[in-house]
Formats: C-alpha cells, structure tokens, sequence
C-alpha cells in the first residue's frame, strides 16, 4: 500500500515543547512514516501507510490536544 498525506488542524499547541509531545505520540503509531507538526500553524501533517484517524486523533488527544482532519 502507497503511503498517504493527510493534514490535521490542532488547538493548543503553542510552543516547541507542544509540537514535541504531538510528534512523539504519533510517531508511536505503527505505519507513520514522516511527522511534520507546526505550533505556529497549528497543523500537523502525517505520511502514513494503512492508518486511520481514530489512530492519529487519539494520538494527539494523548498529548494533550484536540485534532481535526482538514
């Protein structure tokens, strides 16, 4: 299976210590291969292979901010 990119909104982050906890919880997930988050912009953008969102909004949830697919 291709790997896929797929864009989240997260509210919350405001500091490179907050894009940190995002990135460690959801590199965590099986399949993510690259994890690019921004608190400037408060996006975070996932390559993955075969993961869903329930997966990446519980990861982001874990770190302690709320997500959304965009």
């Amino acid at each position: 299976m291709s790997d896929t990119t797929t864009d989240y909104r997260v509210t919350g982050m405001t500091c490179g210590h907050c894009e940190m906890s995002v990135r460690e919880e959801v590199e965590q997930i099986a399949g993510v291969e690259i994890v690019d988050v921004s608190a400037q912009t408060g996006m975070l953008r996932i390559t993955a292979a075969d993961v869903d969102d329930a997966q990446i909004l519980s990861a982001v949830s874990e770190a302690g901010y709320s997500a959304v697919r965009v």
